[in-house]
């Protein structure tokens, strides 16, 4: 029993070695039938012979090759352990390759392990041919003992120290001082940075953890200090203008909630399958949703004398990242929606309890709940009042809808109004578009949410392309009647019909106004891509 203990752990990686003459099989033997469980031994697979097994002796002495083979092996490594070069890492990220990762300076094959992961093998996957980290900074789970003692059970060798980090951008390039990103994004852009988390992640919490939520740049990011940070908000005529710093900001009352961003081209690939747009191949991952905390927008405004008029007005935002000409982004949103108390729009500088992150606008960005992400002004350097919305690019020219019959000749973007509150929205994180499921049960999972505050009341799931129904599970927080400015979760177990070899899975929400998603994306495309929100489809394969 104890040689048994001693050889079983270590003939799995010895029968790895490529040097092997013949391949190992193990099997229970022994000269005495009624003792067979309890002796191992050896046999060869290219051995023709049909005896039943080798002599006791000859179990020992193959046994005790084997051991001392690896033990000589163990000691090698240990004296000189082999050495990796980060691209190699990164060449060993899928099955065929095999799948290596790194922990500081520490190379491991966990192509054995994906199967086994707890978390279930995508997630693993997320880190195929690189470090382990950042993945392991967002579950907590993995800082303890076993877990690393289980790691280092995979250990191949360990990192070159020659091995740098790609040189530096040449200083001329206006994103060299871009923050560091987390690995797990799925990159649309690099410059302007633009990047979502994958769907298997998106839908992990309620709360979307910082480093995944996804970014939505259009210039490079300022690096701004909070010490000499100003907001000027301009006061009315005969008003008294403001120049806020960060700690004026926080003398405001705080007010925190927790609302949904959406980009107005999450899901445009689906567009862009039907019939080629412009614009960023979001997948449906550009939502993510946070607890923000900052001072109301409306007590700012209020500070600097402002209040409701009877003409049509709008508040008019504009960041501090800007092009090589200068001209930075802007955006707006009514005056009324700004002035009212309920509409709880946020002047923040808070993301999930902590300072904003770079990407998101530090140190302060507007957060307008239930509105297109487009109007979350990021960086904020000033606020005015304005008889007319921005002139700003983003707001004049980009993010509006159009009919499908419109294309880039005959396109009129003073006809159509700017994107303010967005449609019904729902997609599914799992199971992914291609993937294997088991037969029995299947489970399914997604998000749903609708803009202008009105709350998701239902999603409806199909596993049949649409033919019939069943109505998913809502998780979260409770919505607050018009005010429902964050997403729900909903999750679905459903029998897989018996026989089935796939399935085509359907979703779709309805909001607390019966408004319903389309069921196709024709009626709805335009050349921007803008406002996908079709039914979202997965289909997937049953395995037998």
């Amino acid at each position: 029993m104890l040689l048994h203990r001693a050889v079983i752990p270590h003939l799995r990686q010895a029968c790895r070695l490529k040097s092997a003459p013949s391949r190992l099989y193990i099997r229970a033997c022994s000269t005495d039938d009624s003792l067979q469980p309890q002796c191992p031994s050896l046999a060869f697979s290219g051995d023709n012979s049909s005896t039943g097994g080798w002599k006791v002796m000859g179990t020992l002495l193959g046994l005790g090759a084997v051991l001392a083979y690896h033990d000589h092996r163990c000691r090698a490594t240990q004296e000189s352990p082999h050495v990796y070069t980060r691209e190699e890492v990164r060449s060993h990220s899928s099955p065929e390759t095999r799948i290596w990762v790194t922990l500081g300076c520490e190379v491991f094959d966990v192509t054995e392990f994906v199967d086994l992961h707890p978390g279930g093998p995508s997630k693993l996957m997320l880190a195929a041919g690189g470090p382990l980290e950042p993945f392991w900074a967002l579950y907590a789970v993995h800082n303890q003992p076993h877990v690393r003692e289980m790691l280092a059970q995979y250990k191949i060798g360990e990192l070159s120290p020659e091995d740098k980090v790609p040189s530096t951008l040449k200083t001329s390039d206006p994103y060299i001082d871009d923050p560091i990103r987390h690995p797990a994004l799925k990159v649309n852009s690099q410059r302007p940075f633009n990047a979502e988390p994958p769907p298997e992640l998106l839908t992990e919490n309620y709360i979307t953890p910082n480093p995944i939520f996804f970014t939505r740049n259009h210039l490079p990011v300022p690096n701004l200090d909070r010490e000499t940070y100003r907001l000027h908000v301009v006061g009315p005529p005969g008003g008294q203008s403001l120049c806020l710093s960060l700690d004026d900001l926080y003398k405001f009352p705080r007010h925190e909630i927790t609302v949904t961003l959406q980009c107005a081209g999450n899901r445009r690939s689906e567009m862009t399958q039907f019939k080629e747009v412009r614009g960023l191949e979001w997948n449906i991952g550009a939502i993510s949703t946070a607890r923000w905390a900052g001072a109301r927008l409306c007590d700012v405004l209020a500070k600097a004398g402002h209040q409701l008029c009877e003409t049509e007005a709008h508040v008019c935002f504009e960041g501090l990242d800007s092009d090589p000409t200068g001209t930075a982004y802007g955006a707006s949103i009514p005056l009324a929606r700004a002035m009212d108390p309920e509409a709880e729009v946020l002047l923040a500088y808070e993301m999930n309890g902590q300072p904003l992150p770079r990407d998101h606008g530090f140190p302060v960005r507007v957060v307008v709940p239930g509105v297109v992400g487009a109007r979350h002004v990021k960086w904020l350097g000033k606020v005015s009042v304005e008889p007319e919305e921005s002139y700003s690019h983003w707001q004049r020219r980009d993010y509006k809808g159009f009919s499908p019959s419109v294309d880039w000749d005959t396109v009129d973007f003073d006809s159509a109004p700017s994107i303010q509150e967005l449609p019904v929205q729902s997609a599914i994180t799992e199971p992914k578009d291609g993937e294997t499921v088991q037969s029995g049960e299947v489970t399914i999972k997604g998000y749903a949410w609708s803009g202008g505050g009105r709350a998701v009341v239902r999603v409806d799931v199909s596993l049949d392309g649409g033919l019939t129904w069943h109505v998913a599970e809502l998780d979260g927080e409770e919505q607050r009647p018009r005010k429902a400015w964050a997403w729900r979760l909903w999750q679905l177990q459903a029998p897989v019909p018996a026989g089935r070899k796939e399935l085509n899975i359907v979703c779709k929400a309805v909001d607390d106004s019966y408004n319903v998603q389309p069921d196709t994306v024709a009626p709805i495309w335009n050349l921007r891509g803008v406002l996908s929100n079709a039914w979202h489809r997965v289909h997937v394969h049953v395995a037998p």
